[in-house]
């Protein structure tokens, strides 16, 4: 399911003028990969908190900038990104709105996230990880949702897609900053 989402956010993303990608919870790099299998050459930088996802990731990726972080405090430059993208972590972060945050402050101006986010979760049927690895997907599991999330941290929701993989279905979402 994962690398079949990582290949689809990569074909949502729009890359024209980007330069500059953070993946925050990138995992294994799944979708830094697929952006550069899309073709995109530009600086990639990846966010997770587990070092052996680090780890793993490098392996795939010896030229991006990899790094254990916290998502609500990322140890980046401000202005520093075109895009942002997090697939499926939102829900896992205790502070999400705290992670976002640091999406607006780290994007330059003009810039924009992508996510990739559950619709409707049933946590009994979730094939994607443990129940209890989940927290709360309300915040995120509707374009409306969503929108009521990004909006106090200065974003909004832009293009949307959905994605299905058996029973899981994502939302796909561009948040653009209000600058």
């Amino acid at each position: 399911m994962h690398r079949g989402l990582a290949t689809a956010v990569a074909a949502f993303a729009d890359l024209d003028g980007v330069d500059a990608v953070l993946d925050v919870a990138t995992g294994t790099g799944l979708v830094l990969r697929a952006l550069r299998d899309r073709g995109f050459t530009g600086a990639m930088a990846g966010v997770d908190l587990s070092p052996r996802m680090i780890d793993e990731a490098r392996r795939h990726l010896p030229d991006a900038d990899l790094r254990v972080a916290d998502a609500t405090r990322l140890p980046l430059d401000d202005d520093s990104f075109a895009l942002v993208t997090c697939v499926t972590g939102l829900q896992l972060f205790p502070h999400p709105v705290d992670a976002i945050a640091e999406w607006a402050r780290v994007l330059r101006p003009g810039g924009r996230a992508i996510t990739a986010t559950f619709l409707a979760v049933d946590p009994s049927r979730h094939r994607a990880a443990p129940p209890s690895a989940h927290s709360d997907h309300r915040p995120f599991d509707s374009v409306e949702r969503l929108g009521e999330t990004v909006a106090p941290v200065g974003f909004a929701v832009g293009r949307t897609t959905t994605w299905v993989d058996g029973e899981d279905e994502l939302l796909i979402a561009e948040l653009t900053r209000r600058d």
